[in-house]
């Protein structure tokens, strides 16, 4: 986008959370990331323009994580692959200006369909340029599950997406192991880092 363009992906916006249906706090939830204690601020239906309007209005108050896993984009399905990208970005960026100190760990979006379409298209391409933007960010990187979810055949199973959108358990274990491994490797500290932590 030119630098004169307003990127409606971009624009912060509140949002309600009327699904409230704890997906996340499931049993993975409580296995995985309950022991590191994590603090889940998701809600369903979240856009980047939600979310930018949370942590502008504060969201981010009073809290000091050494870890941020940021995940959202793929309900920006009115915006381009470019715009959705540049949301996500301008999160990341929003994150690393408040929260110097920690680390920040992107979701990529996952495919959505049962058979290649548009959609699933543009989530991929959100996802490459996420991997090419992200590295201006030392704190921030992509983690990209999206290949465990497409068969050889193109087709996304319901045993994974009940919807070929919304996770199922076997579909949350797809995306939380990996994400499990990373944030463990991330928050291991050395003797030096935590001696310097405690001063």
């Amino acid at each position: 986008m030119s630098g004169d363009d307003v990127n409606p992906a971009a624009v912060p916006q509140p949002v309600e959370d009327v699904q409230g249906d704890g997906r996340w706090l499931s049993q993975v939830w409580r296995e995985l990331f309950s022991p590191l204690h994590a603090l889940n601020f998701g809600i369903g239906g979240d856009t980047t323009c939600n979310v930018l309007w949370r942590l502008q209005n504060g969201e981010l108050e009073n809290i000091r994580p050494k870890v941020v896993v940021l995940w959202v984009g793929t309900n920006n399905y009115e915006h381009t692959a470019e715009q959705v990208a540049g949301g996500i970005l301008a999160i990341a960026e929003l994150l690393t200006t408040r929260l110097p100190k920690a680390k920040i760990v992107v979701l990529g979006l996952l495919p959505r369909g049962e058979r290649p379409n548009p959609l699933r298209e543009k989530n991929a391409a959100v996802n490459a340029h996420l991997r090419s933007w992200l590295p201006r960010l030392s704190q921030a990187q992509l983690l990209d599950v999206s290949r465990e979810f497409v068969h050889s055949d193109g087709t996304i199973s319901t045993q994974d997406m009940f919807d070929f959108l919304h996770l199922t358990s076997a579909g949350y274990d797809s995306v939380a192991k990996p994400l499990s491994d990373l944030l463990l490797q991330i928050l291991e500290e050395t003797p030096e880092e935590r001696r310097a932590s405690l001063v």
